[in-house]
């Protein structure tokens, strides 16, 4: 087993030289490499070298992976060469040398086949080998030369020498670079005496730090660069992906023997006798390490020696403590504001530094006096000019008419402020003062999602720039709208920008949701830089308030967050900020703030960093604030605005703030003792009491406030707009119906962070797409998803000391599993069809063995342990469009048809045993039920029909009712299963759930939205007594099952954080078979969500749920 693994890991290490020397450019080099060692067998250069004619090159290459004696394969192979070879000789009367060919290099195969050698012989004597009937057909050498690559490939194809020698493995770019330094690093780590900015001269001898002797007694400094203790490599090692490393403090350090003291200190440096514990400490305090892996623990305990050596250090050379000062900071929460929504983006006016702008999740906007607590002006969103834009982006409203606020900023003199929206739409106003507010610019900027919006102004110009989900960023004339530039070059949405100006030279970073980081100017020349983010996260980039230093915060899809200082001169992390969530649930948003400190919104709470320092400064405890919040400062950093749980955005004050918001500090935090006790881990808790007696929810339309009202201390005045007052009608009818229609309270439990419930996010290889399909195996121990791409996915749960029954849990991440005999994964055949076009469909047989699958294209059979295609049948058209395994015998299989029919299908015989005719559109559910002996089917026509087992008759029908007149999109599908008891089943479709006993077709329950809102798909949990169903809004809910009674939401911004900010939804929905509480959702974006409630053992809505959720919005009737 041992020789076995080290065989793997030495073919391994052959593919990363390989890629090394590809990406190097030694091309000839790689290719020697590839036949000497017999790992990888270029296909694509092979074909090169055959349709250029380069006979002797061709088989030099070939040589190296089999001979002509290998097998019957490998002689045709080299036999169907030759004579090509040898054709072409005489088709150019070069017949010296067609003569040495059938001498030299076909008399090989004289012995196994006398008369075709004779009969090469006799084409010399011919003045024309065209003459010979079986080469009539001969044109020229390039269409020869095509028809004999498409020869070979069939059988290099069904050659056993060459199975697992045709696919380079998918490797992370630049990959034995990063090894390399990753050694480097842990060389680094075990230095003595490491430095700072360790000199790395060669790769041949293990890296040492010499401790310098001049230094040993060197005083504190305040050089930053004495705390930033990073190795700092080569620039060359990062013209690939940048590695950034992160810092390790030495408590995380396992030593043998205990350390009296690791706080940060100050020296008296008046004591020529006491060592400076910068220049002793420095390094190992911030020792850097590369070495970690996703899903693993962290704790250095499991990757770092016991006898790594520590410079210790008593307690007497610890003195003189100073701990640092930061009674600046914003500490106490002097106002709340309250939204009618959730709020998505907030900006200071950079000028009037009271005055805030906010965005919400349905697009409206409001601007909000913080000093009086009130919004001075809201509006609600709509298209100024519909006639001006796409037919896109009409149709997508048409589809979909939710809109969201994706950004919302100022210009930088605050004379306009644009909008960006999460459908194609920017819009821009002119600002004149107060509440002088006038439209602008409208623009249909991208397809799909604005992302991000910045102002600029290079040559004195009004610019805005927009990045969206179509990958591009665009420059445009504030004044005029005309676009200026277009700048391609990300692969994937762009999630933010940061214009910026040095040295008389104005340029744009932007970062996207893959993790890279580009620079580029004001023209369409493409990006003049290209890093990556640390650890490939989704990332915000900003400058220092005095515009000097260039920071970054993101997060990736691993839930590892990264804070660090970047070197703008070499492109790399001058350092990294410890303290951010290993296992942060979304994208941590950060900010500068103006006196030297950094701020990030992390794990509930704010944390502040010493820009100079990497370790954590302090924290503040605004209460009651999501996972990671939105946050934004004022330009002078008295004020932060941080966005609160139940629509709420609190506002934190410095001393100088509250003076400015006329704020009384009394019953506040003293501001002199904030971290006088503890400044590493020192927690500031602001009181709970609000200035100016309450919490400031008011809403004033666009008309001026009254004073008298601003100013009388009671900020919960509201003077509705017009849109308002139907808002609240419809709300109120919303309550009254409910409460018509239902008995006693109904309280519906809204989860809206993360927090609050257990989620674990799957993620597959490559670039995603969308799961339309989801299914958990029988056994209960992993998750098969099937892609838009026709590509399955199959997570498994190990079974080990952390998860002992092997079975699915959001504790344990599972792996993407393939086994080892296959090289690729499981993929449908799309010929004929797209996937937009495709209905995916498929079904696991009952003891997991065998998958059934289709993606519009012919119906395969796979088999689950090997993931290879035992056959394939039915050839589109029709297509298949729904299957099902009988539940008794796993040789006959249910088909929904694509033409309305239902095939009764068994695979042993590859016979169709029964044609179903009745839907007059195609079939998209099927459900059987062995104790009605019944098969439920369902179509995009909304019939429901039943069938009987024995002869396959028609047993009943029933048209699905759609009450209030709604009409049902064209092509929906409806989608059937039984309940536990196997008498009911539940019928979902966009517009409704339904459900029906099987018996009479009667319908028992029905749910239907009470807005335009569809299911995108919905499901019953294993004990059906819950429903699950997503929407393609991107909200989960869960129904009783008994009487489909909403009882719980989850809300996107609780599971959605690695999106830039909208378009991505669920699609496909799953029950785990034995734990009725966990489910999954699967993603527009290709990822899957794993759902449970907080503890073990709780529902998701039944009372003993509700003291776990304590922070959860109850919605009930008043």
């Amino acid at each position: 087993m041992a020789s076995e693994k080290r065989s793997a890991l030495n073919k391994e290490l052959l593919f990363l030289i390989l890629q090394f020397c590809n990406d190097e450019g030694y091309k000839r080099t790689a290719h020697i490499f590839e036949r000497e060692s017999g790992c990888y067998f270029d296909l694509e250069f092979f074909e090169d070298l055959v349709l250029n004619g380069k006979w002797n090159k061709v088989e030099k290459y070939l040589s190296g992976f089999t001979s002509i004696n290998d097998n019957k394969y490998s002689t045709k192979i080299y036999f169907e060469i030759r004579k090509l070879n040898f054709l072409e000789a005489l088709d150019k009367n070069d017949r010296a040398k067609a003569l040495d060919i059938l001498m030299k290099d076909l008399k090989v195969f004289a012995q196994d086949n006398e008369e075709l050698y004779r009969e090469m012989t006799q084409l010399l004597t011919l003045d024309n080998f065209r003459e010979h009937e079986l080469l009539s057909m001969y044109e020229d050498a390039e269409s020869s030369r095509k028809i004999l690559m498409d020869e070979l490939k069939k059988l290099i194809e069904v050659n056993p020498i060459f199975h697992g020698k045709l696919k380079f493995p998918v490797i992370k770019s630049q990959r034995l670079r990063r090894l390399i330094n990753q050694g480097l690093n842990w060389q680094h780590i075990q230095c003595k005496y490491p430095q700072p900015n360790p000199d790395i001269e060669t790769l041949f001898e293990d890296h040492v730090c010499q401790w310098p002797h001049d230094h040993l007694f060197m005083q504190s400094t305040d050089n930053p660069q004495l705390d930033a203790s990073l190795p700092v490599f080569p620039s060359s090692w990062f013209c690939g992906p940048s590695t950034v490393t992160q810092a390790v403090s030495r408590e995380d350090i396992c030593v043998s023997g205990p350390i009296t003291s690791v706080a940060t200190t100050s020296v008296n440096m008046r004591d020529s006798n006491t060592m400076s514990q910068n220049s002793l400490l420095g390094a190992e305090y911030e020792v850097a390490s590369t070495v970690l892996h996703s899903g693993r623990n962290h704790s250095p305990e499991s990757s770092v020696s016991d006898d790594l050596p520590i410079i210790s250090m008593n307690n007497g050379m610890l003195q003189n403590f100073e701990p640092v000062s930061h009674t600046d900071l914003p500490k106490t929460v002097a106002r709340i504001l309250n939204e009618s929504s959730s709020p998505m983006s907030m900006d200071f006016h950079p000028v009037q530094q009271t005055f805030l702008l906010v965005g919400t999740d349905i697009g409206d906007i409001g601007l909000w006096d913080v000093n009086l607590g009130v919004k001075m002006l809201s509006r609600n969103f709509t298209v100024w000019n519909i006639g001006a834009c796409s037919t896109m982006f009409k149709t997508a409203m048409m589809k979909d008419p939710c809109i969201s606020v994706n950004c919302i900023a100022w210009s930088p003199n605050g004379s306009f402020f644009g909008i960006a929206y999460s459908k194609h739409i920017v819009q821009l106003y002119s600002y004149h003062g107060v509440t002088d507010v006038q439209q602008k610019l409208e623009i249909d900027a991208h397809v799909d999602g604005v992302n991000d919006l910045a102002f600029a102004t290079p040559s004195k110009q009004q610019l805005v720039i927009t990045g969206g989900d179509d990958k591009l960023i665009k420059v445009w004339d504030v004044i005029t709208g005309v676009q200026m530039h277009n700048l391609e070059g990300h692969e994937a949405p762009v999630y933010s920008l940061c214009p910026h100006c040095k040295d008389g030279i104005h340029f744009i970073f932007s970062t996207s949701v893959d993790g890279k980081i580009k620079a580029w100017l004001y023209d369409n020349m493409g990006a003049r830089v290209h890093i990556d983010a640390p650890g490939l996260a989704c990332t915000t980039i900003a400058y220092s308030a005095d515009n000097k230093r260039l920071f970054s915060c993101g997060t990736n899809k691993n839930g590892e967050s990264f804070l660090v200082e970047w070197n703008e001169s070499e492109g790399d992390a001058k350092r990294t900020y410890q303290g951010l969530c290993e296992n942060s649930s979304a994208v941590v948003q950060f900010s500068p703030i103006k006196e030297n400190f950094l701020a990030a919104a992390d794990d509930h709470v704010i944390k502040i960093w010493d820009m100079d320092k990497v370790e954590q400064l302090t924290i503040i405890d605004a209460g009651d604030l999501p996972a990671n919040p939105h946050i934004r400062f004022n330009k002078d950093g008295t004020l932060l605005a941080v966005i609160a749980s139940e629509n709420k955005i609190k506002i934190l004050a410095t001393a100088y703030g509250l003076q400015l918001l006329n704020a009384s500090v009394t019953g506040f935090v003293n501001s002199s003792s904030d971290v006088s006790d503890g400044p590493r881990k020192h927690v500031i808790n602001p009181s709970s009491s609000v200035a100016n007696s309450g919490e400031a929810d008011a809403h004033v339309p666009t008309h001026v406030i009254n004073p008298s009202v601003a100013n009388s201390g009671e900020a919960d005045a509201h003077v509705p707009t017009n849109c308002d007052e139907e808002r609240i009608k419809d709300a109120k009818q919303k309550i009254i119906d409910n409460a018509n229609n239902k008995s006693g309270v109904c309280k519906i439990i809204q989860i809206s962070m993360p927090s609050q419930c257990k989620s674990l996010q799957l993620n597959g290889y490559g670039e995603a797409d969308k799961i339309s399909r989801l299914i958990y195996t029988n056994a209960g121990n992993a998750i098969l998803a099937l892609a838009s791409n026709g590509t399955h996915l199959l997570w498994k749960w190990p079974q080990n000391d952390l998860n002992l029954s092997g079975k699915a849990t959001t504790d344990v991440p599972p792996q993407l599993w393939q086994p080892r005999s296959c090289s690729r994964m499981m993929t449908n055949d799309l010929i004929d069809s797209t996937p937009e076009e495709a209905v995916p469909c498929f079904a696991l047989s009952k003891n997991d063995s065998y998958l059934l699958s289709a993606s519009g294209g012919i119906i395969s059979l796979f088999n689950m342990l090997t993931f290879k295609r035992m056959m394939s049948f039915m050839s589109p058209s029709p297509a298949a469009t729904s299957l099902a395994f009988h539940p008794q015998d796993n040789n006959i299989v249910a088909i929904g048809m694509e033409d309305s029919t239902i095939l009764i299908y068994h695979v042993r015989f590859t016979k169709v045993k029964s044609k179903l005719k009745g839907h007059s559109g195609r079939v998209t559910g099927l459900a059987f039920s062995t104790a009605m002996d019944l098969l439920v089917s369902s179509g995009e026509d909304a019939q429901i029909f039943t069938w009987n087992l024995g002869g396959w008759g028609k047993c009943k029908s029933k048209q699905l009712q759609f009450p209030d007149e709604r009409i049902p999109v064209r092509g929906s599908n409806t989608m059937v299963q039984f309940h536990q008891d196997q008498v009911n089943f539940l019928v979902v479709h966009e517009t409704q759930l339904s459900i029906y006993e099987a018996k009479e077709l009667g319908c028992v329950q029905q749910w239907i939205p009470e807005d335009s809102t569809r299911i995108s798909q919905a499901t019953l949990s294993c004990d059906s007594q819950m429903v699950f169903a997503c929407f393609l809004g991107g909200i989960v809910s869960i129904f009783g099952a008994s009487d489909l009674q909403l009882k719980c939401q989850i809300l996107p911004i609780s599971y959605l954080p690695y999106t830039p900010r909208g378009n991505v939804h669920p699609l496909a929905v799953a029950a785990n078979p034995h734990k009725p509480t966990q489910f999954a959702v699967g993603l527009t974006d290709g990822a899957v969500i794993v759902f449970e409630p907080q503890k073990p053992g709780n529902s998701w809505y039944l009372a003993e749920y509700e003291p776990a959720t304590a922070s959860s919005c109850l919605l009930q009737d008043d």
